[in-house]
């Protein structure tokens, strides 16, 4: 968080009355442990710090107060060989800077903030071209890698274009046009199928060139990926007519389309009805079938014998991308149609109204492909591909008419809809987006398109890459424990963890459940290998133990993923026990209570420990080192160095907490021979027993979580690392958060009704 420790600004709500003064305080600590290397005469780094005297100075340097405090916190400074300042002073000078920061934030000028253009990321961009496109691959499959900046890989300041980028974006758009249109269509395919072959199956050996049939049908399965008009023929005769001809229909998927009659004749006077209707994509089946099998005295059967099928089409192969692509009024002159067909192509990339000189020049484009011999669509292709490598397309530029002018204000309408979309679907702003942002509606309706959104199936991106970079589970998918210690880890394995974790946020924001589930949620979604992991064997949470006879389970299939409703008793409920967090927060070979207790120090409650000090060394793991005692005595024997001691005590016991699943997930009662120990005190001096009595206690802390997730989230939704002048709103949105019962959706809303979420400055 780049406005100030997160510890400081949680110091602000529990101030007492007698809180220090900066003026005297805070300028005494600083004289006495800072001037000396950071003054007038010598300002190590560059950095001096005696000009800060008052609170005017104080606020007039509030960057470099942040960065003191951050060095102070995180043991870099002052220098090993200087006195430290003790725990007491440290906190006095924190109190009273806080102080200072706090009341000037409440009368502060609204500040939003500044969003650096844009490049769209990897994801943005698949998913942009298959909304504007509708193509059906990832174009983006094999574009470098994004940068990652304050945990995300959406943030403009680390979103650079390099050279090899730009060649791959070139390569893409034209990879894209030639599938989206077709300027030469093939000419409809035709699909045969011998009568030797169709359904219900026989022996093929055993049938001549036609195949008879007395009764029932005959039928195959065609999978079409176009609709369209196709046209169906079918080569037959019949014998055994008598004075009835053998009658017939043809139907597809069951539905009748046409009847006919055939006489008697033989092979040489087969005939070969031919007809056409329109079919949609998909699997069609299509049948002929007898109607009336039996001459009058039912003594001889009518026969009809089949040759073949044949199917053509459809008519027009030209690509729906195509036909969706390309549509205008053909009544108008090709001028007017190629303005209509890129005008609106070209607002739907840029996500705004096209300006006449865009569209112009897109125009003068075509025209000139054409003039080189390329035919209409081939002149329309030549045109889009421009737009699919032009700026407007590959940066969110939220264009500015006053970008000298520190004023905020709001986003024009179109602006706030690709924010919008953005945020919640990785993608573009859809048609009702638009439509609403013509009319200048979308600000006035943010609440219930926010609903909208959320449960339209395109918000599990909000999963896939919110809520996975958030919880750093991409880590999962490089994770690789030693394989004679952890058979039971699979590739299938890795994949399932993945999927229990999304599926469960996936559940928390479909059914806007308070996002408190993430601590103790009584739910989770398993297959069959995870489930063997976890020894849960049925959906109502029963495991393994004769005791457990919960009513109603059933058994959870090998393949597919079901709800599983977690008894109130049960260990695994909310995300911390979930085998992918346990997994990522392990070693390869052992687990790891620092790690553990990091993550929740710092993913959950958004406090995280300073980093170490330089120079300790590595817990030893040799085999002659584990028999000598558990993992936790051999860490109490690590925190008897001072260095470490400190960091540790926030860390060890809430990772322990966790002690009793293993590197993978799985239940444990024994650290190799020694007895696990799940119990530990916190360093607000709460104790806890196990992982549930743990994720009590968290819960109370749901100030701190909701902090946290909502930075991580309005961080995520903007683009950008907060700043001091962020927190006014921050504060909005957990205050939001709580009046609207820590639901999923009050969280996003206050989010999107934030001013850095909608408003916009200057430069200045």
């Amino acid at each position: 968080m780049r406005f100030g420790l997160p510890s400081l600004l949680l110091l602000i709500c529990a101030l007492p009355a007698f809180a220090a003064d900066f003026s005297k305080e805070g300028v005494a600590f600083l004289n006495k442990h800072c001037i000396g290397c950071h003054g007038e005469k010598k300002k190590n780094a560059g950095v001096a710090l005696h000009t800060i005297t008052n609170e005017a100075a104080l606020l007039g340097d509030r960057k470099k107060m942040q960065s003191v405090l951050r060095m102070i916190d995180n043991g870099e400074m002052p220098p090993k060989e200087k006195p430290r300042p003790t725990v007491e002073e440290f906190d006095a000078f924190k109190k009273s800077v806080a102080l200072v920061f706090d009341k000037a934030d409440k009368n502060a000028k609204p500040d939003p903030g500044r969003v650096t253009v844009r490049r769209l990321n990897k994801t943005e961009y698949a998913k942009t071209i298959r909304d504007l496109v509708g193509i059906d691959f990832n174009p983006a499959e094999d574009f470098p890698a994004d940068d990652i900046g304050y945990g995300f890989d959406n943030i403009g300041d680390v979103l650079t274009l390099s050279p090899v980028l730009m060649e791959r974006y070139l390569a893409a758009a034209e990879a894209i046009v030639n599938r989206a249109i077709t300027p030469i269509p093939p000419k409809p395919p035709v699909r045969g199928v011998s009568g030797k072959y169709l359904e219900p199956a026989t022996n093929a050996e055993k049938i001549g060139r036609f195949r008879p049939m007395t009764k029932g049908n005959l039928n195959s399965l065609f999978t079409l990926t176009l609709g369209g008009e196709y046209t169906f023929r079918f080569r037959a005769y019949a014998t055994g007519c008598g004075s009835e001809p053998v009658k017939v229909t043809v139907s597809v998927d069951g539905k009748e389309v046409k009847t006919l009659t055939f006489a008697d004749g033989d092979d040489k006077k087969a005939t070969e009805p031919e007809f056409k209707f329109p079919l949609e994509k998909g699997n069609r089946r299509i049948a002929v079938t007898f109607t009336n099998p039996f001459k009058d005295d039912k003594a001889v059967e009518r026969t009809l014998h089949i040759e073949n099928f044949h199917l053509t089409g459809p008519a027009d192969t030209r690509p729906e991308t195509q036909m969706k692509l390309m549509a205008c009024d053909t009544s108008k002159p090709k001028r007017e149609q190629i303005a209509e067909i890129l005008r609106r192509f070209a607002a739907k990339a840029y996500r705004r109204p096209a300006t006449n000189d865009e569209v112009g020049r897109l125009i003068a484009l075509a025209e000139g492909a054409e003039t080189r011999g390329e035919n209409f669509p081939g002149a329309i292709q030549f045109a889009m591909q421009a737009v699919l490598v032009s700026p407007k397309f590959l940066f969110r530029v939220e264009l500015d008419d006053r970008p000298q002018s520190a004023d905020p204000r709001p986003l024009d309408e179109y602006q706030l809809a690709s924010r919008l979309s953005y945020f919640l679907w990785s993608s573009m702003p859809d048609d009702e987006l638009f439509a609403l942002a013509e009319k200048k509606q979308l600000a006035a309706n943010l609440e219930p398109q926010v609903r909208r959104m959320l449960q339209d199936p395109k918000a599990k991106s909000l999963v896939d890459h919110f809520v996975m970079q958030w919880l750093q589970l991409q880590r999962l998918q490089s994770f690789a424990p030693d394989a004679r210690q952890f058979p039971l880890f699979t590739e299938q394995v890795r994949s399932a963890m993945r999927t229990e974790t999304s599926l469960f946020f996936e559940e928390l924001i479909r059914e806007d459940r308070p996002i408190l589930d993430i601590i103790d949620g009584r739910y989770t979604y398993l297959n069959g290998p995870l489930a063997s992991l976890y020894g849960i064997k049925d959906t109502v949470g029963n495991t393994h133990d004769p005791k457990d006879k919960r009513p109603g389970g059933k058994p959870i299939p090998y393949d597919k993923f079901v709800r599983v409703e977690l008894p109130p008793e049960s260990i695994r409920g909310g995300i911390l026990t979930h085998a992918s967090i346990l997994t990522v927060t392990s070693n390869p070979t052992r687990t790891s209570p620092v790690k553990r207790g990091k993550w929740v120090l710092e993913q959950i409650l958004g406090t995280p420990p300073p980093p170490p000090p330089p120079d300790v060394p590595e817990l030893k793991d040799d085999t002659k080192t584990v028999a000598t005692g558990s993992l936790r005595k051999r860490m109490e024997e690590h925190r008897k160095n001072p260095a470490c001691a400190n960091c540790h005590a926030k860390m060890d016991d809430m990772g322990f907490a966790f002690e009793n699943f293993n590197a993978i997930g799985a239940f444990r009662a024994k650290d190799g021979e020694f007895p696990i120990e799940p119990a530990g005190v916190l360093s607000d001096g709460k104790a806890f027993k196990n992982p549930n009595e743990l994720k009590a206690i968290l819960k109370e802390k749901k100030e701190l979580l909701t902090r946290n997730l909502a930075e991580k989230l309005l961080t995520y939704a903007i683009g950008r690392g907060l700043e001091w002048y962020d927190k006014r709103a921050l504060d909005a949105i957990v205050a939001g958060t709580a009046k609207g019962e820590y639901k999923f959706s009050a969280l996003v809303l206050e989010a999107v009704r934030s001013d850095p979420f909608r408003m916009r400055r200057g430069t200045n």
